[in-house]
């Protein structure tokens, strides 16, 4: 079974930085557009509609977000038996 610490994961504000990421690069990237074609709220919200009504930008959008989540450090698909020991993301020691 597929054994991943989401508690430590979400703490991780370069967690959540990878997940926005790989969501919305694929969008922009499909329909063509940019950072600063996103000018208003309702562009953006606009563009959130057609990718999710779109199969193919979703399939886009969570082999992505796969990427972001799977851990290539370890074999298959669960974190290491010390990573999911963690409460919180693992600092560096000095």
């Amino acid at each position: 079974m597929t054994k991943i610490n989401w508690k430590a994961r979400v703490q991780n504000p370069v967690w959540w930085v990878q997940i926005a990421l790989a969501i919305f690069l694929p969008v922009l990237a499909y329909f063509g557009l940019d950072g600063k074609d996103m000018s208003t709220w309702k562009a953006f919200f606009d563009l959130l509609w057609r990718a999710f009504s779109n199969p193919y930008v979703v399939a886009m959008m969570l082999g992505s977000a796969w990427s972001a989540i799977n851990d290539p450090t370890t074999a298959g698909v669960s974190d290491s038996a010390q990573a999911l020991t963690y409460t919180a993301p693992k600092k560096e020691e000095k």
